[in-house]
């Protein structure tokens, strides 16, 4: 390709709508341009980093059994309802009607209509197990997108969904697409750390997310400094606390004066106590119902974790004429003591705290020397708070540390959620009928791209690991219009193509270093600079984007000597 040819229309100045660096190179770069709020154009560069991603998606997909089929994007709101989800879903769901009124939707994922089709072709156990993936267009209708590629509205991503006759037979399949996964995004030169996570809408009682760790990440993850635990915060666990001691030696409970003393910081101020002594008591509407959360003062509520604790379906903070009715207090005097008509959730921490201080459920005031079991009692006793770094391993008692992620992949076990719900069952041996036992798995291409750049960036640009690179090599002429170097540049750029090599001239007509920074911002592997002080030496100048090469090479030799450097860059990453 040369550049005069090229659509890769780069900026000098970062776009005000960028937030992090994949989305301002992106953009710089000319590989992106935005059509709407979230929806994006892939230009010809960012489309050949997308058809190489996918390419290492599907060889690991199929060295592992995958078969790949393609789904409609439009999927029928029967189904949906079937499964129960098109009301569970949300307002992130693009739904639509056709001229007859018949409602559909832009398929988010495809739990619902590839276990349809299981359902239909499916008889027998002969037939299993099934690994059916395919690479496809996603719609889901962002509150807030954002961060260009890593929250949009529209996405590609790969789908894979495992069809085995029981939990053993799952259990393999999952181990496959872990391995299958991990390969992936080392291929694709990413460092990627897989943590336990909350499986949200999809269901299932297990899954792990993939996260490429950057500071642009929109999630947090804790992970051990000593054992291989890592978790999403909205998973995570730590150890536990000590049981609680007897209360029989604490103080009866008495109410205190706190004026104006609203926030846990407040309240141990005026008292003098310290912030884990507190119990933060907070209201949550559960399935539209009130429940009281008591975490300790100094520990954070997990609303995720809230929800799990009580099989629940939507958990928001409570608004404040609810809090008010529910407590007959203002907010910020919540307490555990006296709730009428409110389920209480306590935490293990919370519940540990055997002489506490406690909202009294009046204007004002708290409570001193709170015991639980004596002062006040729990419906559900569960871990529903925000691990913090520092605390303790669930499984070693080390130290956890905690770190950013964006997540590029998500595996899930399934079971029997879809199966059972939309009739798809397999004939076992005996002839008896058995749901068909499934898992899905996801990659998020487009995501995958942006991940890339945020860990391989620096001041000037990307910087592409050769596997997923748009082209490998730039060939530029320092002056284009001087005969020799133009003649040298052309022959080198006919013998790359003709070795298969992935080859840029940059042909154009302007000054070296308008040449220099577009090939920096553009991120090329590799550069061959053919310049008067090399030519006169008979080489040309050999430069790899990392820093790592930079040496004259003999012109005879360069072709070869460029080859044998990609050669050896990707089988790096294999």
């Amino acid at each position: 390709m040369r550049m005069s040819q090229l659509l890769a229309p780069t900026l000098r100045e970062t776009p005000g709508e960028a937030e992090i660096a994949s989305h301002q190179l992106l953009l710089r770069a000319g590989f992106i341009r935005r059509s709407a709020a979230g929806i994006y154009t892939y230009l010809p560069l960012a489309w050949r980093v997308l058809r190489k991603i996918e390419q290492i998606v599907r060889e690991e997909m199929d060295a592992k059994g995958g078969q790949e089929l393609l789904m409609p994007i439009v999927q029928p709101a029967e189904i949906w309802r079937e499964s129960g989800r098109w009301d569970e879903y949300g307002e992130e769901m693009f739904r639509l009607k056709d001229r007859n009124g018949r409602e559909f939707c832009l398929g988010p994922t495809h739990e619902e209509l590839i276990t349809t089709l299981v359902r239909a072709e499916v008889r027998s156990y002969r037939q299993l197990p099934l690994l059916l993936y395919q690479i496809a267009n996603k719609y889901r209708d962002e509150v807030r997108p954002r961060f260009g590629l890593l929250r949009g509205r529209e996405f590609i991503m790969k789908d894979l969904y495992s069809f085995d006759r029981d939990e053993a037979g799952l259990d393999v399949s999952y181990r496959k697409m872990y391995e299958a996964y991990e390969r992936v995004f080392a291929r694709c030169g990413l460092k990627v750390r897989a943590v336990e996570a909350d499986p949200g809408a999809i269901g299932g009682n297990v899954t792990h997310e993939f996260m490429v760790l950057a500071d642009a990440g929109e999630a947090e993850i804790v992970y051990c400094t000593a054992c291989d635990y890592a978790a999403n915060t909205e998973k995570a666990a730590s150890a536990p606390p000590p049981e609680s001691e007897d209360a029989g030696d604490v103080p009866p409970a008495r109410v205190v004066d706190t004026p104006g003393a609203r926030t846990i910081e407040e309240v141990a101020a005026m008292l003098g106590v310290e912030t884990r002594r507190l119990l933060k008591t907070l209201i949550f509407l559960v399935d539209g119902q009130p429940v009281a959360a008591v975490v300790r003062g100094d520990h954070d509520v997990n609303p995720v974790k809230l929800r799990r604790a009580l099989d629940a379906t939507e958990v928001v903070m409570a608004p404040a004429e609810v809090i008010e009715r529910v407590t007959r207090a203002p907010v910020g005097f919540a307490g555990p003591i006296g709730l009428e008509g409110v389920r209480i959730v306590a935490d293990p921490w919370a519940w540990a705290v055997r002489d506490a201080v406690a909202g009294a459920n009046a204007a004002d005031k708290h409570m001193m020397h709170v015991a639980p079991g004596r002062d006040w009692q729990a419906h559900v006793v569960a871990d529903i708070r925000t691990v913090r770094p520092g605390d303790a391993c669930v499984h070693c008692g080390q130290p956890l540390a905690s770190a950013r992620g964006i997540e590029v992949g998500q595996i899930f076990k399934l079971g029997t959620k879809y199966s059972a719900a939309l009739g798809a069952t397999y004939l076992d041996e005996s002839g008896q009928s058995k749901p068909i036992v499934m898992g899905c798995y996801g990659i998020g291409i487009s995501r995958t791209m942006a991940a890339i750049i945020e860990q391989h960036h620096d001041e000037k640009g990307i910087r592409w690991p050769v596997s997923v690179a748009p082209y490998h090599v730039v060939i530029v002429p320092v002056k284009y219009d001087d005969a020799q170097q133009r003649q040298v540049a052309e022959e080198l750029y006919e013998q790359l193509l003709a070795d298969g090599v992935e080859v840029v001239l940059d042909d154009r007509d302007e000054r070296a270093g308008v040449k220099f920074n577009d090939a920096d911002l553009i991120g090329f592997p590799y550069r061959i600079t053919v310049g008067p002080r090399s030519l006169a030496e008979g080489a040309v100048e050999v430069t790899s984007r990392d820093g790592a090469l930079q040496q004259l090479v003999p012109v005879g030799e360069a072709a070869s000597f460029v080859r044998a450097r990609i050669a050896e860059a990707l089988a790096q990453l294999q």
